[in-house]
């Protein structure tokens, strides 16, 4: 389970790194594709650009093609009649040759993360097995440590908790196994480097970051209180208080 959030994680940072140059290259020659998605990584937009890779094609652009790609990728906030509208606004007048240079360039990188896209979906399937297969053996008692009988499993619990996401749910389980299960609140704070650190002399005192911690720890509970506090009302609540009383991100 460790590898695999790792490997998510790794592959995550490659969708976006491939995505910033797909933009990069879009905005050379083809701007209104921005328009559709800002995850341009989706293996639904990298189909919907095969289809139209340039201005002149999408004006050829049929609407039952568009329909069948936003079919099969359950794609539902766009209508086909609305992309075909995007994608035929006014083109670029660029210089000769800059089109044919960054569609090239374009199916490279559509190519290489059409390949990321299917390894990172790969990858979240065997977590959410892996996760499964846990939380059904400590259902069963196999993994219950003397006198939990009763208790909700740690998968059960953490799942219960606005914001936790798969990725950050298996890095948690498998990057801090010892300290929830022993239910060991200061351990999983060091661990994550959410408690800071005091140094304190005399009448200076500082409280700073702590940087001695796991980093894929640290970047699970951050990513997980990041969403919690945009779709949870409570942990909204919680940060609007703190940001009114000066606290920074």
């Amino acid at each position: 389970m460790r590898e695999y959030s790792r490997l998510a994680e790794e592959l995550k940072g490659e969708q976006i790194r491939q995505g910033n140059r797909i933009r990069e290259q879009l905005l050379r020659y083809y701007p209104q594709a921005l328009e559709l998605t800002s995850e341009l990584h989706a293996t639904w937009f990298l189909e919907l650009w095969a289809l139209a890779p340039t201005p002149k094609k999408a004006k050829r652009l049929r609407r039952s093609s568009v329909e069948r790609v936003l079919r099969a990728n359950r794609i539902r906030r766009w209508e086909p009649d609305q992309i075909r509208t995007i994608l035929r606004q006014p083109a670029l007048i660029v210089a000769a040759g800059t089109t044919e240079a960054a569609v090239a360039h374009l199916r490279s990188l559509a190519e290489r993360l059409l390949v990321v896209n299917r390894q990172y979906k790969e990858c979240l399937k065997q977590i959410d097995a892996l996760v499964a297969k846990l939380d059904a053996k400590t259902a069963a008692g196999e993994d219950r440590e003397p006198g939990q009988d009763g208790e909700q499993s740690d998968v059960a619990i953490l799942n219960s908790l606005p914001g936790i996401g798969r990725i950050n749910l298996a890095t948690l389980l498998a990057s801090a196994h010892r300290p929830l299960s022993e239910r060991n609140y200061h351990t999983l704070r060091l661990m994550t480097g959410v408690a800071p650190v005091t140094r304190q002399s005399g009448r200076r005192r500082a409280v700073i970051m702590r940087r001695a911690c796991n980093k894929s720890l640290r970047n699970a509970v951050f990513h997980w209180a990041r969403v919690a506090a945009q779709r949870d009302s409570n942990c909204k609540a919680r940060y609007a208080a703190l940001r009114a009383k000066g606290k920074s991100h």
